[in-house]
């Protein structure tokens, strides 16, 4: 028995990680020749003047720029620069966290959606206009309130960054490194939650909260892994468990509508603390708007026809069990 958990769980180890690299270190490399050429640069110029509409100075536009097409790593060493030149209240970092949490990583992160058999366009949508929604809407109620206003205090400082391509390229390795150290902790660990019970009684407890979003219990542990840890983790054993006919189609489409609009919860959110952004702000806004949209989305996809799922919103990839 011992032989067969270990066999089967080194497939699964290696099904998820061929998939999700397979996806990342392509689209990687070819942000990197585009941030090279100076795409970055231009796509700063497209956003920089829609960020008046959610409260914004137009220097934060190269920060969501950045974060959408790279990671809120950069985004955060961008925005320490540009906030040296810019004096801005704590509403006005709570908004650019709001952008920056739903809308990062989008090349690595869509592509995993795509995978997983969901449109890109519905993603994009999905992600930077719920996040610019969003923002919007948190932006208003901060001026008609006058709350948080003060002016913000960085207390964050990063180190010194390392350029060249040789220490990029170290730091990509690392970095798939350690994606693979958390991919091997996270199935085994979800099998073992598996095989003593753990998972049928997390999704008992949960099915409340599932039944208003439109879950079903076959897909609660790996959503709550995305939400926790991270959409390409979430999203990676979503697409495990799709092509081996575990998981609904609907089941697929909601748990990814989902993390995209609320995923890795914990680490990011401490992120944008540190810019000193608020936390009611990017932290129970988020989950709350999340909540909102997904419980309505849910209800509108069960009266679409076919038609539309396959047009707009759903792939060939995606699972129709």
């Amino acid at each position: 028995m011992m032989k067969t958990f270990f066999k089967e769980l080194i497939q699964e180890i290696w099904d998820v990680s061929y998939t999700l690299f397979k996806l990342m270190i392509p689209t990687i490399i070819v942000v990197k020749i585009l941030e090279s050429l100076g795409f970055l640069d231009y796509f700063a110029l497209v956003l920089g003047p829609i960020m008046g509409w959610v409260g914004l100075p137009e220097s934060m536009g190269l920060v969501w720029a950045t974060t959408i097409l790279t990671n809120i790593y950069a985004g955060m060493l961008i925005f320490f620069y540009a906030q040296q030149a810019e004096t801005m209240t704590v509403a006005q970092v709570t908004v650019i966290c709001i952008l920056m949490l739903f809308a990062h990583g989008l090349p690595v992160e869509a592509r995993i959606a795509q995978q997983a058999g969901i449109r890109l366009r519905f993603t994009l949508l999905l992600r930077v206009g719920g996040g610019f929604l969003l923002a919007w809407i948190v932006n208003k109620l901060y001026l008609e309130f006058d709350y948080l206003q003060e002016v913000n205090q960085l207390a964050w400082q990063p180190e010194p960054a390392k350029t060249g391509l040789w220490n990029w390229v170290v730091g990509q390795v690392e970095s798939l490194l350690m994606i693979q150290v958390i991919i091997a902790f996270l199935l085994t660990a979800l099998k073992v939650l598996k095989i003593v019970g753990i998972e049928k009684l997390m999704a008992y407890l949960l099915s409340p909260l599932l039944k208003v979003l439109g879950i079903s219990r076959q897909a609660t542990t790996i959503t709550i892994v995305g939400i926790t840890l991270g959409l390409s983790f979430g999203g990676g054993l979503l697409i495990n468990e799709a092509r081996q006919g575990h998981v609904s189609k609907r089941d697929i489409f909601a748990s990814m509508s989902l993390l995209a609009l609320c995923h890795s919860m914990i680490e990011d959110t401490l992120l944008m603390l540190l810019l000193g952004a608020d936390f009611g702000g990017v932290f129970w806004a988020r989950i709350i708007f999340s909540l909102i949209v997904i419980s309505l989305l849910t209800r509108i996809i069960d009266i679409l026809p076919q038609r539309i799922w396959d047009k707009h919103l759903t792939n060939k990839h995606i699972q129709t069990n």
